[in-house]
């Protein structure tokens, strides 16, 4: 994975309820965010409202839906202790920022999303001539930038999204960045941090402006990092103040590329619920044995001692995933030479597939017993949640000349 945040970092991702996972699922979000909770300040949400963008209809199954992958997710080991898990509609502040930020986000920025037209020419029984479809990556946006996200993991064809993301972000800092006195403000917001800090971050800050020095700027800005006196409006002046601007009111995130291997279904095309091809990741053993050893196999093997092209078969697909190099090879030479039928190949990943599955599988049973355990864990959640979306709100409504204090 191509990390361009560093350890401590907050990172914000979201799915949308779809019921019960896959291992679709686990092998390209999942352990991606098992792993990033150990170095980073996680924020993991379940994005109801994103789902109302192409199913406002099925308003009976979403919140079973909800319920279900927030199951899966501690099942797999996403862990409340190290990550905050919560559900976007119970953090109203994600609506309020998408309202603010949908007031300055060109029309033409939301067409040209890549994924606007193709989701419209998929999903062609749907009516998605609706607002909230055009709006949903403002709302993406607002999800991301209400938490001052560094990172966002995603695939390629979310890269866009991110893009997005921070063009809005750049717009609103240059819209309402510049608040009166910003100079003296942040002259003001340097004298906090001690003499010593003080004069080292105006060095660095003339580096950086008269030389174009870019060693500068970053030692500059992880000298804010590291400063516990400052308000978080001081360190958005401070941020903004470094590089010529006015104060940074939302920080522009990064995309994280994950590498994630490609799932390969039961037919050998992507695992997808709409495919009917996945294997659930609580999956019965006996269920686990009948779905892949009725797997199609290479079309050209009609009888057991037929040659086989391991390249044309899904089940070699699977191999890839789950069997080492010796396991792999064993496969293939047999495939190839008639040594081993179907069968035969299919036996090593009926049980690496159990014996993934298995503990996944006792523990989200374990959670089912115990509902009010789940829903601690999202109340709980969702109040650290709503903690720091709050803070955002309060420097974005000051920014906007929207904060009407009695003066």
């Amino acid at each position: 994975m191509s990390n361009p945040v560093s350890r401590g970092d907050r990172i914000l991702s979201g799915m949308r309820p779809t019921g019960r996972l896959h291992l679709g699922h686990y092998h390209g979000v999942l352990r991606n965010w098992v792993e990033l909770q150990q170095e980073h300040e996680c924020f993991f949400f379940i994005a109801d409202w994103h789902a109302l963008t192409t199913a406002y209809e099925e308003r009976e199954i979403i919140s079973q839906n909800v319920w279900d992958m927030v199951v899966d997710w501690l099942a797999c080991g996403v862990n409340p202790n190290l990550a905050t898990l919560f559900i976007q509609s119970r953090v109203i502040e994600h609506a309020e920022l998408h309202l603010l930020l949908s007031m300055i986000a060109p029309l033409g920025w939301l067409e040209r999303v890549p994924t606007y037209k193709d989701q419209i020419e998929q999903l062609r029984e749907k009516d998605l001539a609706t607002y909230g479809f055009l709006g949903y990556p403002v709302l993406q946006s607002a999800d991301i930038l209400v938490y001052g996200a560094a990172g966002v993991p995603v695939g390629e064809d979310q890269v866009s999204h991110v893009e997005l993301t921070r063009e809005l972000a750049r717009r609103f800092n240059h819209l309402f960045g510049r608040e009166p006195g910003f100079e003296d403000k942040a002259e003001a917001a340097v004298s906090k941090m001690g003499k010593k800090q003080a004069r080292l971050y105006r060095e660095l800050r003339r580096r950086y402006q008269e030389n174009g020095d870019a060693e500068a700027l970053h030692e500059a800005q992880a000298l804010l990092e590291s400063q516990q006196n400052l308000t978080v409006a001081d360190s958005a002046r401070l941020a903004g103040y470094l590089e010529g601007g006015g104060r940074t009111v939302l920080p522009e995130p990064q995309a994280l590329l994950t590498h994630a291997p490609r799932m390969p279904g039961l037919d050998g095309r992507k695992m997808s619920k709409s495919y009917g091809n996945t294997l659930s990741l609580r999956e019965p053993a006996a269920d686990i044995e009948h779905k892949i050893r009725t797997m199609p196999t290479d079309p050209a093997r009609v009888r057991r001692n037929d040659p086989g092209d391991p390249d044309k078969c899904p089940v070699f697909d699977l191999h890839r995933v789950y069997s080492d190099a010796d396991v792999r090879q064993w496969a293939e030479t047999g495939c190839r030479s008639a040594g081993i039928g179907c069968l035969d190949c299919k036996g090593p990943l009926i049980e690496s597939v159990k014996a993934e599955v298995a503990p996944i599988r006792e523990r989200a049973e374990a959670l089912e017993d115990d509902p009010e355990h789940v829903r601690q864990v999202i109340g709980e959640g969702c109040e650290r949640a709503q903690g720091v979306a709050r803070s955002t709100m309060q420097e974005v409504r000051n920014a906007m000349g929207l904060d009407y204090r009695a003066r």
